[in-house]
């Protein structure tokens, strides 16, 4: 195998040089780069990465764990966090835990084991019990999209209470007397807050709240369909809904059409998260449309400050969605 020393002689440049180059660190010149990556290609160099961490005490990885990677939301956070970890000499390690607490506290186990620089991660329980023996204070933690109550670590999250607010406000000023929700787990603080904000909004309008047209699921286009079937099959059935995600509206409209109802004239829909179709399936779906990038950025540049060791308290970043209004919602 060949060494950094050779990958250096080989581009004529110093070993420092290289290390840069490989680190991805700024400064340095585009042809002393293309240089040095032309010789790591030749000489099949790879970095002895286990032995690099041992020397710093830890690696330039980032952990992100999030709860579904096929939720475009969570995409989204993603390509943010990356692009903020790769300018910073820092690698992405991709973490799904499918909303299981198992594999999360087995990535979170790995990471650790590795010397990771930092974790951020959207937990599968607010329950600081359920992470206190890992998340100790010896590696820098972010939650992004929900929090871990009692835990001193910083947190980047929706306004979530007051979306769900504004979402539910907005159906009222329509002229919806019935709402119903589909909304994620119970056990996340997004989850509750959403539904805390929805139910305040019916309260101030003296609207009675059914039971039964509302639900906590596991948010996918399964449960989504599963929930919306039975909500529309209630001999009362609500005139409007609430999804909690975007998995969660498509299971919505799917479950619609398998009953032959119409959006916007047999029922209104409104959810959580823009992505590239709501503008345009069904004529428009009414969202509340998160700053995903900027969380995800947000959420990179809080971890990366503790990375590098700033003296600060543990900080709640709260970032405010926009309602946008479509033809969803359209009084009927």
């Amino acid at each position: 195998m060949s060494s950094m020393i050779e990958v250096a002689q080989k581009a004529g440049v110093s070993t420092a040089t290289v290390s840069r180059v490989l680190a991805n660190k700024p400064h340095v010149r585009k042809e002393v780069r293309e240089k040095v990556l032309a010789a790591v290609a030749e000489l099949g160099y790879r970095p002895n990465r286990v032995a690099s961490s041992l020397r710093k005490q830890t690696a330039q990885v980032i952990g992100l764990l999030v709860s579904d990677i096929r939720n475009p939301f969570f995409t989204a956070v993603a390509r943010a966090i990356e692009d903020i970890a790769l300018a910073n000499g820092h690698s992405l390690f991709l973490c799904n835990t499918d909303e299981s607490h198992e594999k999360e506290l087995l990535y979170l186990n790995n990471l650790i084991s590795e010397n990771a620089a930092g974790i951020i991660l959207s937990p599968t329980s607010d329950k600081a019990s359920d992470f206190k023996s890992m998340l100790d204070g010896t590696i820098p933690v972010v939650t992004i999209d929900r929090q871990i109550n009692d835990l001193p670590i910083d947190a980047v999250v929706g306004d979530n209470y007051r979306s769900a607010y504004k979402l539910t406000k907005h159906l009222i000023d329509q002229g919806f007397t019935s709402v119903g929700a589909i909304i994620g787990l119970k056990n996340s603080t997004t989850g509750r807050e959403r539904m805390n904000g929805i139910m305040a909004a019916l309260s101030e309008a003296k609207i009675q709240a059914d039971p039964a047209h509302f639900a906590y699921v596991h948010p996918r286009e399964k449960e989504g369909i599963a929930e919306m079937r039975r909500i529309c099959g209630l001999p009362n059935r609500p005139q409007a809904i609430i999804t909690g995600n975007s998995r969660l509206t498509i299971g919505a409209i799917d479950a619609m059409k398998q009953d032959q109802l119409e959006l916007g004239k047999d029922i209104a829909l409104a959810g959580f998260d823009e992505t590239n179709w709501t503008p345009f399936l069904e004529g428009g779906i009414t969202v509340i449309s998160q700053p995903t990038y900027e969380m995800g950025k947000t959420a990179a540049e809080l971890l990366l400050s503790m990375i590098n060791k700033e003296e600060r308290t543990p900080r709640e970043i709260i970032l405010k969605g926009e309602l946008i209004v479509r033809k969803s919602t359209q009084p009927f």
